[in-house]
């Protein structure tokens, strides 16, 4: 019997892993597991996703990588191949957020800018996914959507976007 392939893991890059694995840290709460210190850091949330019953299930919550951009690793090559900067300009992936349960996103962005976040924008409600939507673009020029679950029936607030 065959199984799907499943996705077990996102890097972000940074010049800078571990101040980036400090912003992560320090914004969302996670344990930075730098492995080694400046070039891999895995954020770890903890916890495990939740059963329908909103008991914790056997599953972990998934985990976010940051590597050096310098010499991405792991390579077959120790010293790296090119490019070895940050992208700039355009688009790039977004790595989404669920804000959990007794989570504040307006506190989440605050402690963001705080730490030389960028706000994208914030206060939009998507209706197809029913949930409520904030960006932000950290100091390395990654973009993260923060996602507020808003429920079997949402009240959204007047000031919000919508679509």
């Amino acid at each position: 019997m065959t199984t799907p392939n499943t996705l077990i893991f996102v890097d972000l890059a940074s010049d800078d892993p571990v101040a980036a694995g400090k912003f992560y840290a320090e914004v969302f709460g996670w344990q930075d597991d730098h492995r080694p210190t400046g070039v891999f850091h895995r954020m770890v949330p903890g916890g495990n996703f939740l059963n329908k019953d909103g008991s914790e299930s056997q599953i972990g919550n998934l985990h976010l990588g940051i590597f050096n951009a310098a010499n991405a690793r792991p390579h077959p090559d120790l010293n790296g191949v090119e490019p070895r900067k940050l992208a700039d300009g355009g688009r790039k992936a977004r790595i989404w957020i669920l804000v959990g349960d007794g989570q504040d996103h307006v506190k989440i962005l605050d402690a963001a800018l705080a730490r030389g976040a960028t706000i994208l924008w914030k206060d939009h409600y998507w209706k197809e996914f029913n949930g409520y939507n904030h960006a932000f673009r950290d100091p390395w020029g990654n973009e993260i959507v923060l996602w507020v679950k808003a429920g079997p029936e949402p009240k959204v607030p007047a000031n919000y976007t919508r679509e």
